[in-house]
């Protein structure tokens, strides 16, 4: 393939996805590998460009992955990769390399997606020039905002899926208690995320006098959506009861006019449970800011592959 300009790489805690873009953005080759299957993210990276065998190398490369970027020396939060920023751009033969936390990737993805790429769940419109929220829940439970200046959107880097998870009524003040004595810090990632879903429904099980069987978080959703097994339905409905909160949350603490947009790969798949679900009332039932969060939209982002089109907007940036 000829006219390769970036390497782009969005990092999970199960699978890698790799892909290059020529100098317009335009994707030329993608391809997921598992990263089990690789000691480190270089090993990973070299794996995948002998897989698509370039005509011309990549000059540049933006890697997102889950964890805080706190220098040059990171760490992922949810894998054993441990790589140098500089020491992997040298290796890898690139002029330039920036890393980025998954969500920033991910919110900054959302002001170049189009209608066709986002889903609208309930009333509200956005305010051109707005705050916008992005929460997502995958693996872990990713949160950011995107701030509008001079320079054009700038994507908040955080760790929001770890604040402590708060119950809005006594059924969730019971499971929270539960999951108490397994877990010193309840965050809002204990349960609203793919282990999240598997939480819920073991202690919305023990609550009835069971034991809970041993299920998947793909279980739990299937289930759950089919309504072929009661905890499993409820447990996926408090999921999205429980990410209205956290949503409605962030809306209020950023001020996010410009809408909220739940991203990550769990919601796109619930189709119209997630529409039916108390998603929308929990986001906007704050008691006396009510009337200020129902105004703001929020949507499901339906891109396949939001990760990449924000990190060609952070090479976009310099």
């Amino acid at each position: 393939m000829t006219g390769t300009r970036s390497l782009v790489a969005d990092i999970g805690a199960t699978n890698a996805r790799f892909g290059l873009l020529d100098a317009s953005g335009r994707l030329l080759h993608t391809r997921t590998l598992p990263c089990t299957g690789h000691t480190t993210l270089e090993e990973a990276a070299r794996a995948y460009l002998e897989l698509a065998q370039p005509d011309d190398h990549p000059v540049e490369g933006a890697i997102a992955i889950a964890g805080p970027i706190t220098g040059d020396l990171l760490t992922m939060t949810n894998h054993p990769w441990t790589f140098s920023v500089r020491g992997t751009r040298d290796s890898l033969g690139l002029e330039r390399l920036v890393v980025v936390n998954d969500f920033t990737a991910a919110a900054m993805a959302i002001p170049l997606l189009t209608e066709a790429d986002r889903l609208k769940v309930g009333d509200g419109e956005s305010v051109a020039g707005e705050v916008i929220g992005v929460i997502g829940p995958g693996t872990g439970l990713g949160v950011s905002g995107l701030v509008h200046g001079a320079a054009g959107w700038t994507a908040l880097a955080g760790e929001g899926g770890h604040t402590t998870m708060a119950a809005v009524d006594d059924r969730e003040s019971a499971v929270l208690s539960l999951l108490r004595r397994q877990f010193s810090h309840v965050s809002a990632e204990r349960v609203i995320s793919g282990q999240g879903l598997v939480n819920l429904y073991a202690a919305l099980t023990r609550l009835e006098g069971r034991e809970p069987r041993s299920v998947t978080p793909a279980d739990v959703a299937t289930h759950g959506v089919d309504g072929s097994d009661s905890a499993c339905a409820e447990a996926l409905g408090m999921f999205c009861a429980m990410l209205g909160t956290v949503a409605g949350n962030l809306a209020l603490t950023l001020g996010a006019r410009g809408g909220v947009y739940i991203a990550g790969g769990i919601v796109p798949r619930l189709g119209d449970f997630f529409a039916r679900s108390a998603f929308r009332d929990r986001f906007v039932e704050k008691g006396r800011l009510c009337d200020y969060l129902g105004p703001i939209p929020t949507y499901v982002v339906t891109h396949e592959l939001p990760a990449f089109l924000g990190l060609k907007a952070v090479l976009d940036q310099g």
